[in-house]
């Protein structure tokens, strides 16, 4: 009888364990090829990379392909390119904020259907329509084209054929065309500035930001950086961290992360340094050595950056608090349970003693 009963919470747990396992999409339901343009400037690129005068306007056609038994709707979204926290560039649609740098927004050049339905295995042509501004200017408009299936699939575990049965996640696939538009390929230098520094999380973890700025129109590839944070005025190094093989969209700016590993944040007044690379170049006047590389590599470009910073006592409370790596101080707790043995100790001592008393 035990055993059975051993058997049937095993079942339940078992059974529990299956319905909330999360449900996964599996593939695509359309296919997207870009068609070259007679303004494309090299026509093997799979993506758009055009070259336009002021004012000229291009036509682009993307080919869509069903080649599922039912119909599907498309929907697609243009959007500026940007620079992500791990200094990657993003053509897709996101929730970073636009840097105040950016003169043209790609959103503003182009238009183009939101939606566009293929019946069962059919294809259809998607025409995004584009204009280059009116004015001279050296730099790229750099952006993308997303594509992604349109549902109407429920995945809230609130709605009523979700409750009871645990959390169902949905991944969404989409296929990410980038465009850019330029006048010249000579397209003018990078810049990279050092906007302002705070401390912050990165996945439940503490680390201290400095935002990195490119405020002018052209990408800045192969961006290295050594970063070094100091207590202001003093040059001993406290925290130091190298990250390479970054790039940067053209007016962009992204939070360079600087880890603490585990260490609490301590208010008080700081100072980052960076010293930054960019753009590799057998011919280049800049040498860099990255901290596991045999030799150094010539680089185009060289910052060096310096910013001081405060973090405010309730800032470094609140971030240590949250942060999963941090050891929680437990001593007070320890502190009060050792008070309170020594006080239950000292009572039954007393308790014994006029129990004694009485008997004597």
């Amino acid at each position: 009888m035990k055993h059975r009963k051993v058997a049937l919470l095993l079942f339940s747990i078992l059974n529990c364990l299956t319905i909330a396992t999360p449900s996964f999409a599996s593939e695509f339901n359309f296919a997207v090829t870009p068609k070259a343009s007679e303004n494309q400037i090299d026509k093997n690129k799979t993506y758009f990379d055009l070259s336009l005068a002021p004012n000229q306007e291009d036509t682009l056609t993307v080919d869509l392909r069903n080649d599922t038994d039912k119909e599907v709707v498309v929907e697609a979204q243009i959007s500026s390119a940007k620079t992500n926290g791990n200094g990657v560039v993003e053509y897709s649609e996101n929730k970073l904020k636009k840097d105040k740098s950016l003169k043209y927004d790609l959103k503003d050049y182009v238009e183009a259907p939101k939606e566009i339905k293929l019946a069962p295995n059919t294809a259809a042509e998607y025409k995004v329509k584009i204009h280059m501004p009116n004015e001279k200017f050296d730099g790229v408009i750099a952006g993308g084209i997303t594509f992604k299936e349109k549902t109407t699939e429920k995945t809230s575990d609130s709605s009523d054929d979700q409750k009871g049965k645990g959390l169902a996640i949905k991944n969404e696939y989409s296929y990410v065309v980038a465009l850019l538009m330029r006048q010249t390929t000579q397209n003018g230098d990078p810049d990279l500035k050092l906007l302002g520094v705070k401390a912050d999380q990165r996945n439940a973890r503490n680390v201290i930001q400095g935002k990195l700025q490119n405020p002018n129109f052209t990408y800045l590839n192969q961006l290295a950086a050594k970063t070094v944070i100091t207590k202001k005025g003093n040059g001993k190094a406290l925290y130091t961290n190298e990250q390479t093989g970054m790039q940067m969209a053209p007016n962009t700016n992204f939070d360079l992360s600087v880890p603490l590993n585990g260490d609490r944040l301590k208010a008080g007044k700081y100072t980052m340094k960076i010293e930054a690379y960019g753009q590799k170049d057998q011919a280049g006047t800049h040498s860099f050595k990255e901290k596991d590389s045999e030799k150094a590599e010539n680089y185009r470009y060289q910052w060096s950056l310096e910013k001081d910073f405060e973090i405010k006592s309730d800032v470094a409370k609140k971030l240590n608090a949250s942060d999963v790596t941090i050891k929680k101080d437990y001593t007070w707790v320890y502190i009060l349970i050792g008070i309170l043995l020594l006080l239950l100790i000292i009572v039954l001592l007393v308790w014994r003693k006029k129990k004694n008393d009485k008997k004597e």
